[in-house]
């Protein structure tokens, strides 16, 4: 998979790229692995790479004084992370945490790379802000709606990308917590909230959902209850 034709065809973003600056990325950047759980970044860390991920997903979250946290955005197969764009533009350290959700293998573009690739080519130029425009919208997208969202209308709606579909979403209350950017205390009164309305069941590790109809109702639209 360390090849230029098997890793770049993984990742059309990668594919769309001129040939010379694929030829570039494939020659400058090393491959990396990382198991499940593994953390591949944490704040106040150097950033000294350009990562590129093919295959799994890593999960960035932030966390506060009060040691609560929340999940700023997952980075997934042909994606970037733009908290490492950020970091490598401004020459800081991260300011953020990055977690291996799955085993992971990505492409690593050490940064005097990275920045010499980015002044010449302009591919990767277009590439590179196209993906951090990206991200950035969508966390403007979680400020919003951490800071206008309802509770309940956000945790209806987490349970139900988590399930998707299913009957039941394996997740902890503090995983539910971190992805709302709350505490785990207020999801817990919440799902029970839910419970007695026999819209869900909760279990160790698991939420059953047993009424997906109301939690859609209430995703869409935070009726009065």
């Amino acid at each position: 998979m360390s090849s230029l034709e098997s890793w770049t065809k993984l990742c059309p973003a990668v594919s769309a790229l001129d040939e010379a600056t694929r030829a570039s990325l494939s020659v400058l950047s090393r491959p990396v692995t990382a198991s499940a759980g593994t953390c591949l970044f944490r704040e106040g860390s150097p950033c000294d790479a350009y990562l590129i991920v093919i295959s799994g997903q890593i999960r960035v979250q932030k966390t506060g004084a009060n040691g609560r946290e929340i999940m700023l955005y997952r980075v997934g197969p042909g994606e970037t992370c733009v908290v490492t764009t950020a970091c490598l533009m401004s020459g800081v350290d991260y300011d953020a945490e990055g977690i291996a959700e799955t085993d992971i293998f990505a492409r690593a573009l050490p940064v005097a790379h990275f920045r010499d690739l980015l002044a010449r080519s302009e591919s990767f130029r277009d590439f590179v802000f196209r993906a951090f425009s990206t991200r950035i919208s969508g966390l403007l997208a979680l400020i919003e709606e951490v800071a206008f969202g309802s509770i309940d209308q956000r945790l209806a709606s987490c349970l139900l990308e988590f399930g998707k579909g299913k009957a039941e979403v394996a997740a902890t209350h503090h995983e539910l917590a971190a992805q709302l950017g709350t505490a785990r205390e207020v999801v817990s009164r919440r799902l029970k909230e839910f419970e007695r309305k026999g819209w869900i069941k909760t279990g160790r590790g698991v939420v059953f959902v047993i009424n997906e109809d109301e939690l859609k109702l209430l995703a869409r639209d935070d009726h009065s209850w």
